[in-house]
């Protein structure tokens, strides 16, 4: 069991009102050291596709199927010189790749930095901590550790800097401060009581902190079921709130995967451009690794 006073923190680090946590670790240089990665202009996106579904309710409502995180109502089909409809949204979605702001999880009644949840967090939106912070968009280096080079990660397996260490080496590639970490497990997000997921574990995000991890995206994050009862998703319980990680979740990363392995090159340009809408606890984003 871990202990809490053990629990990695930037609390304080930059302010009482930091709200860009980790993101302050994307200097000048590291935007340069991502921008050098860009050689050939070959773009690929981390998100997956998203099929809207109708916004139906009553007694033709579809019972059965997959819940899409967005929902589409047509406003104008015919008869005029455009179309145009309004959509649903629900962030947090597990079939949504969408950015976590640092306000989406509490730690002991506070969010990031220390912040009293009541005064961060309002039925009006979100104060402190919010997408807000994403307002200028991110771009640095993303590398990609991929976990899964030879099959997807074994079932309940608990990812530790070994596995990070192991990767590094075998793509002779290094994570420096102020890097956004990628990583692939090989597994779809699908809560299975049958098949336990693997995750990060609590030393991985203690790695993390040590290496200066500006962002986290991967296919999988925290494990379902918890490795650690009293620790609970290290990412989404400690990352965030305590080191003010901002992560990507459900992260598409085939495609990235197989583009590194072609050409050797596990480094890229990373850019999140998040729809610039404040007080939000997250946003659906597109990442884009462009080479």
């Amino acid at each position: 069991m871990a202990d809490k006073q053990e629990l990695p923190s930037n609390w304080g680090r930059w302010g009482a009102d930091d709200e860009l946590g980790t993101l302050n670790l994307i200097t000048e240089e590291a935007r340069a050291r991502g921008a050098a990665e860009v050689r050939t202009g070959r773009a690929v996106s981390l998100a997956r596709p998203i099929r809207p579904a109708p916004l139906v309710s009553g007694p033709f409502a579809p019972t059965t199927g997959d819940i899409s995180p967005v929902q589409q109502l047509m406003q104008y089909t015919g008869g005029a010189p455009a179309t145009a409809d309004m959509i649903l949204v629900t962030n947090h979605h597990v079939h949504s790749t969408h950015l976590d702001a640092l306000g989406h999880q509490i730690r002991d009644g506070r969010i990031y930095p220390g912040r009293p949840l009541e005064e961060s967090v309002t039925p009006a939106g979100v104060r402190h901590g919010s997408t807000t912070a994403f307002a200028a968009g991110i771009a640095t280096r993303g590398v990609l550790l991929d976990l899964a080079f030879d099959g997807p990660l074994p079932t309940g397996h608990p990812i530790t800097p070994e596995d990070f260490e192991a990767a590094e080496a075998r793509q002779g590639i290094q994570l420096e401060s102020g890097d956004a970490l990628v990583v692939r497990c090989g597994w779809a997000y699908t809560i299975d009581p049958e098949r336990p997921m693997p995750g990060i574990g609590l030393d991985a995000v203690r790695w993390m902190h040590r290496r200066g991890v500006s962002l986290y995206a991967g296919d999988l994050g925290d494990a379902h079921p918890p490795f650690d009862p009293a620790v609970p998703g290290p990412l989404h319980r400690v990352a965030l709130p305590l080191l003010g990680m901002p992560l990507i979740d459900v992260a598409e990363l085939e495609e990235l995967a197989a583009v590194c392995a072609e050409s050797h090159r596990y480094a890229f340009l990373l850019t999140v451009a998040p729809p610039r809408i404040h007080g939000l606890t997250g946003v659906p984003v597109n990442p884009l690794a462009i080479f």
